[in-house]
Formats: structure tokens, sequence, C-alpha cells
């Protein structure tokens, strides 16, 4: 079970706390208003306005078409004490498929921008990467038994959301043995730890949260660096989502991730999904800023 957060919030409380935090509320025509979750980051998390924003596209579209693609900007910090106001724009609606562009508002001013494409059920050809290596997640200790010995590193990854159970199979950034770089992978384990509805958008929108929590680990530990050990400046950039076949959030699911690039002060980031049997269902690509001020 994931660690207890501020309030002292875990497992199904934690979720359901998610699936509200998901639930906008539709203030006008395409306009739509969204809390955020409470933490001690200074600045919204992005997995969450990029989760809301798509849960903001998807309530224009029918429910016979289904998310498959997203590509979105970080423009500003997130304000995590005032409500955010998104506004979808409903750019095409076609015979197979519909794009949507949301805008994310707070004090006049964008945060964020999304694209996403809906398309209706369709055969078509099909193949897939082969998944990883990885060991069976109940078998790998929950993030609180990750902390080590370091206050540091608790400090950071405690004020992190409690709602997604993550299980490391390589060494956190933190524990990385005498800290020295390493290739660019990372493999986590994570799902949603409680049930979620049965609302294919909402697990869509709770991978998009999810995604966005782990995957930069990739670029640090090519050069042994870690958030709350080292004095680094961080934050998502850019984030785009492929979702290629069904998945539940709420199962046990594989976050491999890989960076094959850093420079100019950013890092680049890709990842896939896939299910406990091998599918492969998410493709994930982000740019971020990491900029190393001192290290320890």
């Amino acid at each position: 079970m994931a660690d207890t957060d501020d309030n002292g919030v875990t497992g199904q409380d934690a979720v359901d706390g998610l699936v509200r935090l998901l639930d906008l509320e539709q203030i006008e025509q395409d306009i739509f208003r969204g809390e955020s979750i409470r933490t001690r980051w200074q600045r919204v998390f992005g997995g969450q306005v990029a989760g809301q924003a798509l849960v903001a596209a998807g309530r224009t579209v029918a429910d016979d078409r289904h998310v498959h693609s997203l590509h979105s900007y970080f423009v500003r910090p997130g304000d995590p004490t005032v409500p955010i106001v998104y506004d979808v724009d409903r750019v095409r609606d076609g015979r197979s498929f519909s794009t949507r562009r949301v805008i994310a508002l707070q004090h006049g001013e964008t945060i964020f921008s999304l694209s996403a494409s809906f398309q209706l059920l369709q055969d078509g050809i099909e193949h897939q990467a082969q998944m990883p290596d990885a060991p069976d997640p109940e078998s790998l200790p929950a993030l609180v038994n990750r902390y080590g010995d370091s206050p540091a590193a608790a400090a950071f990854y405690k004020a992190m959301p409690k709602p997604i159970d993550l299980r490391y199979v390589d060494d956190p950034p933190w524990q990385q043995h005498d800290r020295g770089p390493r290739d660019g992978l990372s493999r986590v384990w994570m799902r949603a730890d409680g049930k979620l509805p049965d609302d294919p958008l909402l697990h869509v929108c709770v991978l998009t949260y999810a995604s966005d929590m782990t995957l930069l680990d990739s670029v640090l530990v090519r050069h042994g660096l870690a958030p709350g050990l080292d004095d680094l400046s961080m934050a998502s950039l850019d984030h785009a989502m492929w979702f290629e076949r069904p998945f539940r959030a709420d199962e046990w699911l594989l976050y491999s991730t890989h960076s094959p690039s850093a420079s100019g002060g950013r890092g680049l980031a890709t990842g896939r999904f896939y299910t406990l049997d091998g599918r492969q269902v998410c493709s994930v690509v982000q740019e971020g800023l990491i900029r190393v001020r001192s290290r320890r």
C-alpha cells in the first residue's frame, strides 16, 4: 500500500479522492472547472492537470470514440490554491476521428495546453515491442520501504500524490549504489491503489495522471542524480501519449522508461506501459527541464 500523505489518506480512500479530483464541474458548454490535490508541493502536479484536461476533452466527445493520443505543453506552474478552468475547442468531428484542443487557465493566463484525438474502434494490423523482463510486482517493496536512510529523499517523495501504488524494479534514483551513473533504463510497476469504476475514459485519465510520476527518473539515473539529494530544478515541459490497447489502471502495469538524450538543460524520456500478460497498452514521450545547481 502507498505511503500516507499529509492527511493520512492511502489506498481506496486515496483512489476515491483521485476519482473526485478528475470529476470536473461543468460551468458552461465546453468549459469545466477542477480543483487541485492537497500536497506540500508549491505547484500543481503535472499529471493532475494533464488528466483533468483529458477528462474535459473526453466529455465533449461521443461515447463510442476512444482517445488514442494526446500532445501537451506545460506553459506555467499551476497554483494549487485556486481552481483551474478548462476551455475545450471542438476542432473537428469526422467519420472516424474527433479532435479536441484544451486550454487550462488560472489568473487569466494559460498554464497548460492539450490536443487529443479520439477514434471509433476499428480492426487493423498489430505488432508491439517485447515486454522487458521484470519480477512479479507483489514481490517488490512498496515505495514507503524504498526511502532508505535518506531523510531528504523521504521528504521529497512523501510529498508525491498517494493514489498510485509504485513498485520500483530497478533502484530508485536515491538508492543507486554509490549513486553513480547507470544506463537510462528505469522500470516501475504501478496501479491505482484501490478499485476504479468501469469507465474507460477514467482509466485512461488515471494513467495519464500516473505517467508523469517517474518518467524523468530515466534521465536522472544516467547522471547519478536524485531529487531531494541533489539541488535540482525540475519541471515537465511537454508530454505526449499514445493509447494502443484497452487496459485497467487499477491492475498492475509495468512502466519501462529510457532516456535517449539530454542537453541544453533538458532531458528526453520515453516510456511504454505493459500489462502483466505482456500487452503493450501505451507509449509516452516527455521532455523535462533539469537544471543542476549543486550535487552532494
